[in-house]
C-alpha cells in the first residue's frame, strides 16, 4: 500500500505550514519550467506533507503567470497523492459569506491564457472532469474545517476567471444570477484539469473573502479589506491542514472514486505514434500508463 503524501497548495494568505517535523525547502525539476517556488516537505503527525506557495513567496506570480503544469508535476514526481487547493475567492451568495470556507465540487472555466494540459499532439488524452474534485478528500477538508470552528459550505460552483482584474458589474450579475455560479476566483483552473492528469485526488477549500461586485450594499471588491479577512481566514486554513493527517492517515488506499486511476482509457494515440520526446516529459505525471 503506498504512503500518503498530502500536498497544500496555498494561495494568497497561505504561504507555509506551520510544525513539520524535518522541515525542507526542495528545488525541483521539472519538464514543464520551474514551479511557482521550492516545496516545503516534511511529516506532521507522521504523515508526509508538501506544501507549494501557489503565487510563490512574497506573492510575484499572477494568476495567469502561474505555471501550473510544472507546479502540479513537481508534487506528482515528489510523491504527493492528494492535493488540497486553497484560494481566496469572492462570494456570489449571501449565505456564502466573508470568512466562511466552501468546499468546491464544481467549476466553470473562463481562462483563456494558460495551458491547460499535459498532453497534446504526440500523444492525445482525454480525461474525464465531470466530477473534478475528489469526494473523499472534500469531505476530509470539510470535516477539518468544521473542527477547526470554521463555517463550512458543502459544494459549490467556482467559477475561475483569468484576471487579474476584477470583475465588471455586469459580469457578477450574469455569473450569479444566470450561470448559478457560487463563488469566484482566478487560480483554480486549470490547476483541477491538470492534477485529474495526472492521476492525483483534488480538493478545493475556497475562502471568501468579499461580495465581488454584485451585492447593494458591499459594493466594488476592496482589497484592502479582502487582506484584512485573508488575514483571518490564512489562520484558519493552517488549523484545518493540522486536523487533516488523523484523517487521512499514512496509508494510501485506492481512491474510491477513481482519480488515481483517470488514465486507464483516456490515452487514444497508439503506441508505436506517440511522441517519444513527450512521452518523456510525462514521466511523472503519466509513467504508470506509458
Amino acid at each position: 500500500m503506498p504512503e500518503t503524501m498530502i500536498a497544500v497548495i496555498g494561495g494568497s494568505g497561505l504561504y507555509e505550514i506551520e510544525g513539520l517535523e524535518d522541515a525542507a525547502w526542495r528545488e525541483v525539476e521539472t519538464p514543464w519550467g520551474a514551479p511557482s517556488d521550492a516545496v516545503l516537505t516534511g511529516r506532521l503527525d507522521g504523515v508526509a506533507m508538501a506544501f507549494l506557495p501557489r503565487h510563490g513567496r512574497g506573492h510575484v506570480h499572477s494568476p495567469s503567470s502561474v505555471p501550473y503544469r510544472a507546479n502540479i508535476d513537481a508534487l506528482k514526481r515528489l510523491g504527493a497523492t492528494d492535493v488540497i487547493s486553497v484560494s481566496a475567492v469572492g462570494s456570489f451568495r449571501e449565505e456564502m459569506a466573508p470568512g466562511d470556507f466552501v468546499v468546491v465540487d464544481q467549476f466553470i472555466d473562463r481562462t483563456v491564457a494558460r495551458d491547460s494540459s499535459f498532453f497534446g499532439a504526440g500523444c492525445v488524452a482525454h480525461v474525464s472532469v465531470a466530477s473534478p474534485t475528489c469526494p473523499r478528500l472534500g469531505t476530509a477538508c470539510a470535516t477539518a474545517a468544521e473542527a477547526a470552528q470554521v463555517r463550512v459550505h458543502r459544494g459549490g460552483t467556482y467559477l475561475a476567471m483569468e484576471g487579474p482584474q476584477f470583475s465588471t458589474l455586469a459580469e457578477s450579475r450574469m455569473y450569479r444570477e444566470s450561470w448559478g455560479a457560487d463563488v469566484i476566483g482566478m487560480t483554480n483552473m486549470p490547476e483541477a484539469k491538470l492534477a485529474r492528469e495526472a492521476e492525483l485526488c483534488y480538493a478545493s477549500v475556497a475562502m471568501v473573502t468579499d461580495y465581488d461586485s454584485w451585492h447593494p450594499h458591499h459594493g466594488e471588491v476592496d482589497v484592502t479589506e479582502i487582506i484584512r479577512v485573508l488575514t483571518g481566514n490564512a489562520d484558519r486554513a493552517r488549523d484545518m491542514v493540522r486536523r487533516l493527517p488523523a484523517l487521512l492517515g499514512p496509508d494510501r488506499a485506492p481512491c474510491p472514486h477513481g482519480c488515481d486511476r483517470a488514465l486507464d482509457t483516456a490515452i487514444l494515440t497508439a503506441p508505436d505514434r506517440r511522441d517519444p520526446a513527450l512521452v518523456a516529459r510525462l514521466d511523472a505525471v503519466a509513467g504508470r500508463v506509458l
